[in-house]
């Protein structure tokens, strides 16, 4: 049996596709855009035969409906409720998958209604599917339906790890969807998979024997912001979304005088060129979300889901990648591009904005505000650094000190973006550091 896992680096998660022996594959937590999982189909000669949902995700929408357009009996928990067609899964069903069972295993604390996946070669278990319920080093967290259900979600995640999974073999592998780097993870690292005997030796939420208590202090503790997006795509997963098969809805191609019509009427200008080229001119009032695998994140955190987008544009950025970015994170409503971009915006006489692009070299006296996520911020900073992070900085203007800043993040990509922010909310002299505060400490002790 061949497991390949098909990691969204932006996203965090991985699915998989499981090569079931009889020329059929079960596919596991799909995500929406179907490329990745018909091209190894193709590669493998194999027919989507079943594909299995977890639990509704929070955080991207599912491709479980594209791939049973294509032929995949589609298999969720019963609990989801989903309002289009699917078999309903319940705690100890099993199913004949490619003379293979997969056996179904109740597992609420990520979700509710969330299920593991048992598959079975005869009586041997050869494959945990585990969802968010049991991570490489970690849990997927409790606190995105709910203050009210957080903890209680808490609670019946150890005790479905505790009593239901770690009664497993102990060499078993475990495949879970989230991973280090999702938001919906509470677990830092690398790791993508792990076996029962080492998850529940080295798990750092379960280690030493853990008590419930103690599984909830360290669970809670270190659970960080998340995308307001992620309170609304489990409501858009059971109502399911449209199907579009391997094309995505072209990216229509606006003049400068209909994006104009957009603007006035309410669409945000989101511009995902590199940050050189955003710092050299822009769109006075754009959002810089420099494209990169994280783009989808940004978009969500940043811009309402339910405000029409106009794409600024270059080259380098593939219309289709863009396009099935925006839908993965349930963005339907995509205006259009400006056609000809930047270009187009001079030539029709339209002035365009600049950003200060700075090394540490040049960052001169200029207060540091350090935007990125508080663990980054905790884990290291730049000595009489401001922090906000990124996804609250719209509303925490105030939290900049007035006169000229230098924003920094990891890289740069988030820090163009809070400049794009204080920008258009009026704030002048304001520098994105091309780098890290690595650097920019470097510098300073180097003075």
């Amino acid at each position: 049996m061949d497991v390949v896992p098909l990691l969204d680096e932006g996203l965090g998660n991985r699915s998989y596709v499981v090569d079931l022996g009889d020329g059929g594959a079960l596919v596991v937590d799909p995500q929406r855009d179907p490329r990745p999982y018909l091209d190894q189909l193709e590669r493998w000669g194999l027919a989507a035969r079943f594909v299995v949902e977890t639990h509704l995700h929070a955080d991207f929408v599912s491709g479980g409906r594209e791939l049973a357009a294509v032929g995949a009996q589609l298999l969720a928990p019963a609990g989801s409720e989903l309002a289009f067609a699917h078999r309903q899964l319940r705690d100890g069903d099993e199913l004949d998958v490619g003379g293979l069972t997969l056996r179904v295993i109740a597992t609420p604390g990520h979700t509710p209604e969330h299920l593991a996946y048992l598959l079975l070669d005869g009586p041997r278990p050869v494959a945990l599917f585990s969802g968010g319920t049991l991570m490489a080093g970690g849990v997927a967290r409790t606190d995105l339906l709910s203050s009210e259900q957080t903890v209680p979600l808490a609670r019946a995640a150890y005790r479905s790890i505790t009593q239901r999974l770690f009664a497993l073999p102990d060499e078993l592998v475990v495949y879970p969807t989230h991973g280090g780097g999702s938001f919906c993870s509470a677990a830092p690292g690398g790791e993508r998979t792990t076996t029962i005997g080492h998850a529940r030796a080295a798990n750092p939420l379960l280690a030493g024997g853990a008590d419930e208590d103690t599984f909830l202090a360290r669970l809670l503790g270190g659970l960080g912001s998340y995308p307001p997006y992620f309170r609304e795509l489990r409501a858009v997963n059971r109502s399911g979304t449209a199907v579009h098969g391997p094309t995505p809805p072209a990216l229509p191609r606006l003049p400068v005088e209909e994006v104009d019509a957009a603007v006035a009427e309410g669409a945000e200008v989101v511009d995902v060129r590199g940050i050189e080229a955003f710092a050299a001119g822009h769109l006075p009032g754009s959002l810089s979300i420099p494209w990169r695998a994280q783009f989808a994140t940004w978009l969500g955190w940043l811009v309402r889901r339910d405000r029409p987008v106009v794409f600024v544009v270059d080259a380098t950025v593939d219309r289709d990648d863009l396009v099935w970015a925006a839908l993965a994170i349930g963005y339907e409503r995509l205006a259009g591009e400006l056609a000809g971009g930047v270009d187009a915006w001079r030539g029709a006489g339209r002035d365009l904005a600049g950003t200060p692009l700075v090394d540490s070299d040049g960052a001169g006296q200029r207060q540091v505000v350090d935007i990125r996520q508080r663990a980054e911020h905790d884990a290291g900073h730049v000595p009489g650094a401001v922090h906000v992070e990124l996804g609250s900085l719209a509303a925490q203007v105030d939290a900049v000190p007035g006169g000229p800043v230098l924003i920094h993040c990891g890289h740069g990509e988030r820090a163009m973006s809070a400049a794009s922010l204080l920008e258009r909310a009026g704030r002048r002299d304001v520098a994105v550091l091309a780098g890290g505060p690595d650097e920019l400490r470097e510098s300073q002790d180097s003075r």
